[in-house]
């Protein structure tokens, strides 16, 4: 048993770390999807009563993946590092663990349920040029004009696509009215990316220190605790009759272990053996998996307004990408990126 251990190792180091960060975007891309599917499936089975409703996903999907978390992250749970966080470090983390691990995803979750997957992955983002802004504004963070421009077109790009789909509504159903009416789904969406663009700021300015291990165990437990109590008090305590279905439980141990677990460490293991650069360039791609995922998982066609302003968000990533190889070409030092700052662009990654 050892030495099949040791050959695995061996093999894992000879991977390049491209590949890595490929699996894990793949992966990351699928998650919306493959979400939306598990509520259909527990839909179509258990009609009137689905356990796999988007809260259970969420809660259940967060106590599985802290367990797996847990047993692979265990050496970073001992007193003697945890004495070493600050009140401010502590602070920090829960901040950036609500708006991470229980307000986005939720929110993620309720624009799933409203709006296509396409919607949330295009109109997610808004995340890349919001964090950029706020690391401008917050940070005092010095940015070329290529990536400034690229965040501009790609901002103008999510934009595009709102418009683009409220005017096709407006035509079809013959309104009578020239206004455009935002879907639901698409508020919601936007928010979760605002969200998340802020819970990067944070860690950016305060996370170098933190291991990723533990910072993602007191995520996800953290933000599941959040998540629970806030669930109940807005909806009531009968909105989890379903929690301890087998057939939700079953589900989300795979889900947890796949999408949430293996993605994280093929992402971590990618970010180890590679460059910022090829971090960039991964992310770049994680809408087009996403959008790959919808139509291959769920049948989901992109519109004419995806087409549009997807591809208009893709220049803005092109140029901001360019911005990035231009910093490189400089020879400026490339700062100590802690690996949880590293997933600016990335949207929703299960939980």
């Amino acid at each position: 048993m050892n030495q099949i251990i040791t050959k695995i190792s061996h093999l894992s180091q000879k991977i390049p770390g491209q590949i890595y960060l490929l699996l894990a975007i793949i992966i990351f891309g699928a998650s919306n999807s493959i979400t939306k599917q598990l509520t259909e499936i527990g839909a179509a089975k258990f009609p009137g009563e689905n356990p796999i409703s988007f809260c259970n996903v969420l809660f259940v999907g967060n106590i599985c993946a802290l367990l797996i978390l847990i047993i692979i992250y265990k050496k970073q749970l001992n007193l003697h590092e945890l004495k070493q966080f600050s009140n401010q470090d502590w602070a920090t983390m829960l901040t950036v663990a609500f708006l991470a691990g229980a307000f986005s995803p939720a929110v993620s979750f309720e624009a799933l349920s409203r709006t296509m997957v396409n919607n949330v992955i295009l109109i997610g983002r808004i995340e890349p040029p919001l964090t950029l802004a706020l690391a401008i504004w917050l940070l005092g963070e010095k940015v070329n004009k290529w990536k400034i421009t690229g965040a501009i077109i790609s901002f103008a790009g999510v934009i595009l696509i709102i418009v683009l789909q409220n005017l096709g509504d407006n035509s079809v159903t013959a309104s009578s009215t020239k206004m455009i009416a935002i879907n639901s789904g698409e508020i919601l969406a936007a928010i979760a990316a605002i969200a998340t663009a802020i819970s990067n700021t944070i860690s950016k300015a305060r996370l170098h220190r933190i291991p990723v291990g533990f910072f993602n165990i007191v995520r996800n437990g953290f933000g599941g605790f959040i998540f629970f109590f806030a669930a109940i008090y807005f909806y009531g305590s009968s909105h989890f009759m379903q929690l301890l279905s087998p057939f939700l439980w079953q589900w989300m141990l795979v889900y947890s272990a796949v999408i949430v677990v293996v993605g994280q460490i093929l992402w971590l293991k990618g970010l180890s053996k590679t460059s910022s650069s090829d971090a960039s360039i991964a992310s770049a791609f994680n809408p087009v998996a996403g959008i790959i995922a919808a139509y291959l998982i769920l049948g989901e066609k992109p519109t004419i307004a995806h087409y549009i302003g997807g591809g208009i968000i893709l220049v803005g990533i092109i140029l901001s990408q360019l911005g990035n190889n231009h910093k490189i070409a400089s020879n400026q030092v490339p700062e100590k990126i802690h690996p949880q700052q590293r997933e600016t662009g990335l949207g929703f990654k299960g939980f």
